[in-house]
């Protein structure tokens, strides 16, 4: 039976529920392509974090609403709309203010120790692609294209797309990505590895919740650890990860849920697994 609760974020620009342990994120301007606002943001920072520390949450599922996912950053707010407030402070209150804000987003969505999913229903564009990066998984469907988008306004990227893009297609595609701003369609990007996997449009949010059901019915700890595990194979060297792949399933040898998972091998059943 599906148990679904509604969370309040305080604004209609970002829906969330919490359904069968997958908490839903949706970007809701879809009149604008789910851009970011001075409104939507501060909200998506907020669940990001309530998600990731809610023991009732087990994975996180960001999507978009509409036919898009994020077209990034407000350029008309970078024209003559911009803020007042933001034009009188100092170049370097500037970049605090804007790390800060990184951090709160993208860094914190890559630090959620969940399995973390961004389903993509259209354009993922500028920091809105730096934000489906920093998850851990990406669907799109078939009609979404994604663009890096910066040098289309002259301006060189933010919100960890650089890091997050090459570790993920590589530098020479990285490059040509961030040098060209070209559009570049879902199965191109299935090819390059930049999603995981493309689904046609009616299905993307069914397939999408399916595979976040899967990992939010998980063993939680087992799960932290292997993206511990795999965040640390870009960080260190072989000998090192290796260590601590050890530490951890060792750790892991006097879980509760490994025990159960062990059980239900032998019973020939689906284990239920208690997060401890």
């Amino acid at each position: 039976m599906t148990s679904e609760t509604k969370i309040d974020t305080g604004t209609e620009e970002l829906l969330c529920v919490i359904r069968d342990r997958v908490a839903i994120i949706t970007l809701n301007r879809p009149e604008a392509r789910n851009a970011f606002s001075d409104t939507l943001t501060p909200a998506l920072r907020s669940m990001i974090k309530a998600c990731g520390e809610n023991p009732e949450v087990g994975a996180l599922l960001l999507t978009g609403a509409g036919t898009a996912f994020c077209a990034g950053g407000n350029v008309k707010g970078m024209g003559a709309h911009r803020d007042k407030k933001k034009l009188e402070m100092a170049d370097d209150e500037k970049v605090a203010d804007l790390q800060e804000r990184q951090r709160l987003l993208t860094g914190a969505l890559a630090s959620v120790r969940k399995p973390t999913i961004a389903a993509l229903p259209g354009p993922a564009v500028g920091a809105g692609l730096a934000l489906a990066l920093a998850c851990d998984i990406r669907l799109a469907a078939q009609s979404a294209f994604v663009s890096t988008g910066y040098v289309r306004v002259a301006l060189s990227g933010d919100y960890g797309i650089a890091w997050l893009l090459t570790r993920l297609v590589g530098t020479s595609r990285a490059r040509e990505l961030m040098f060209t701003g070209d559009k570049v369609d879902a199965a191109r990007c299935e090819a390059i590895g930049l999603v995981n996997r493309v689904v046609p449009d009616d299905e993307l949010q069914t397939e999408a919740f399916a595979l976040a059901r899967s990992m939010a019915d998980g063993p939680t700890l087992a799960l932290r650890y292997i993206k511990d595990n795999l965040d640390e194979a870009l960080q260190f060297d072989f000998a090192t990860a290796r260590d601590h792949e050890a530490e951890r399933l060792v750790r892991l040898t006097t879980t509760a849920d490994h025990k159960e998972a062990v059980q239900a091998f032998i019973d020939k059943r689906k284990p239920v697994f208690r997060g401890a």
